[in-house]
């Protein structure tokens, strides 16, 4: 439900979430200062997880699945010797064991994680069995068989090792769960593992340089709120469509676009493609569509209102 009185945002927000917070606690947070109508995240961080938390504001959430479904890096920190139920420092302490490997032995572990895998979820997922989350049936001590799935691991090196600690980088597909990784990496080892710290730096096109700590949002806010303006805090938001840089464009005349915008398909001189980034006249992005036997029909479209105010947006920054 819009609050009374919010402002119709649109764009996207790059947050360095902080720890001992959830992705939802932040947002609403952020959501308030912003006195936005709408928002969401996109791809939960766990409250003892920090980094980068890409917030779409308005006409920008249409899109966030496209952020949902491209890769990630973490930098994570994995203690060794000690395995938790949850597979992070805030589980119960399941096992404890030596840690004898080598550093050799952790190259020829980390090995056998990269590339194309099969991982089996975590009980403490937001995964969905018969409408419920995993982790509520896993608070109850419940167990549900999970089917392993297809990842990759693009790259999983060794930062640097201290005693039973390790920091590593990760960089994953979508639907790679980071505490599996490490609590499988440490069961490979003999010793078990779980993970201790974890910080996302990459999201799809969007990098750790780009992220806005909430305490600079809290100052320009303050300002703002007093002032009753909010041009400091909207000039930080990036375009509806920086989160789909990768995907091909298309560029429309202006009878496509009206076309398109009142439900119906027009033909084009184009192969099949199940995603392509809809170009309006003057540059302007006004969607995403879809090409099937020469057909061109829309996927998500903006409305006329929201593409007016972000060309205005990006004009301005």
């Amino acid at each position: 439900m819009a609050r009374k009185n919010a402002r119709a945002v649109n764009g996207i927000l790059l947050l360095d979430k902080p720890l001992e917070v959830s992705s939802n606690g932040i947002l609403q947070r952020v959501r308030w200062l912003y006195q936005a109508q709408k928002a969401g995240h996109t791809g939960a961080l766990d409250p003892m997880a920090s980094g980068l938390l890409p917030i779409c504001f308005g006409e920008a959430t249409k899109f966030s699945q496209f952020l949902l479904d491209t890769d990630k890096t973490y930098l994570v920190t994995a203690s060794f010797g000690v395995r938790t139920s949850t597979s992070d420092s805030e589980g119960e302490v399941i096992s404890e064991r030596p840690v004898s490997f080598t550093d050799t032995d952790l190259e020829q572990a980390l090995q056998s994680f990269r590339g194309d895998i099969m991982q089996v979820p975590t009980m403490f997922s937001a995964l969905k069995y018969q409408g419920q989350p995993l982790y509520k049936y896993a608070r109850q001590g419940i167990t549900i068989e999970r089917e392993a799935r297809p990842i990759t691991i693009f790259k999983f090196e060794l930062l640097k090792r201290s005693g039973n600690q390790a920091d590593f980088i990760v960089h994953c597909s979508k639907g790679t769960y980071i505490r599996t990784l490490i609590d499988d990496l440490g069961e490979l080892l003999g010793c078990g593992g779980h993970v201790s710290k974890l910080h996302r730096t990459q999201v799809g096109p969007f990098t750790a340089a780009q992220m806005v700590k909430p305490a600079q949002l809290d100052a320009m806010a303050e300002q703002c709120h007093s002032s009753a303006d909010f041009n400091p805090l909207d000039a930080l938001l990036l375009p509806l469509d920086a989160g789909i840089v990768a995907m091909p464009a298309m560029a429309l005349s202006a009878e496509q676009q009206h076309q398109l915008q009142h439900g119906q398909n027009c033909s084009v001189a184009a192969d099949d493609i199940a995603a392509i980034k809809l170009i309006g006249p003057g540059e302007v992005f006004i969607g995403i569509g879809q090409v099937q036997q020469g057909v061109l029909c829309s996927r998500r479209l903006l409305n006329t209102s929201a593409v007016q105010q972000s060309a205005t947006a990006i004009n301005a920054l």
